[in-house]
């Protein structure tokens, strides 16, 4: 008992509650993934939901790091139910850790009102334009190989609910950006008004450990 510390305890302490505070986030974002809807002007396969919120909560609550563990665990716990062949889920993941860790990273740098609203802007930022050539060439070629969903089929069903879609290009500059823009802009408003309340309870959570 010699090499157990107070100071170890509360480590472990504290490395329990984040744990658990991850094991909160990781359930909600679960629930809300499932709560999905279309866009208009959107193609069918854009589907819009607020899994993204307790992930980009956690990310700023616990740290980046953890940001990405909650994404991660978010889409393996969906992946059972995937639709399409895991990409989604596979989509979802990397463009989603690039949004909540830059605004997690951002923040832990500049924890104030000013530097939580630049670290969303700049995480919306960074989803938008990383989003363009991560899909062009990785996720639309990848429906085709490995889902067997044509580019020919993705252009029709897109192009039916918005004229400006006639190639892959304009797929990903009409679709998906807007799409990522909107998203990341969202659910940083969304996060920007929640966060303060929901921190003030982890932090007193925190401080009943030391």
């Amino acid at each position: 008992m010699s090499g157990i510390t107070k100071d170890s305890v509360t480590r472990s302490r504290v490395m329990a509650r984040k744990i658990a505070v991850t094991a909160i986030f990781t359930s909600m974002a679960v629930v809300l993934m499932y709560l999905e809807f279309n866009l208009p002007f959107m193609p069918g396969f854009l589907k819009f939901d607020f899994s993204e919120l307790p992930v980009l909560i956690g990310s700023f609550s616990l740290g980046p790091v953890y940001g990405i563990v909650i994404e991660l665990l978010k889409n393996l716990i969906h992946l059972p139910a995937t639709g399409t062949s895991g990409i989604g889920e596979l989509s979802n993941f990397i463009t989603g850790s690039i949004y909540v860790f830059t605004a997690g990273f951002f923040y832990e740098k500049h924890r104030t009102k000013k530097g939580a609203i630049a670290a969303l802007l700049i995480a919306t930022a960074a989803l938008a334009v990383f989003a363009v050539p991560f899909n062009f060439f990785f996720t639309l070629p990848l429906y085709g190989s490995v889902a067997g969903f044509p580019m020919d089929a993705i252009l029709g069903m897109s192009s039916a609910v918005n004229p400006l879609i006639t190639d892959k290009l304009s797929l990903v500059l009409w679709a998906f950006l807007p799409f990522n823009l909107f998203k990341g802009l969202v659910i940083g408003f969304i996060t920007f008004w929640v966060y303060k309340p929901i921190s003030k309870l982890i932090n007193s959570t925190y401080k009943k450990t030391r």
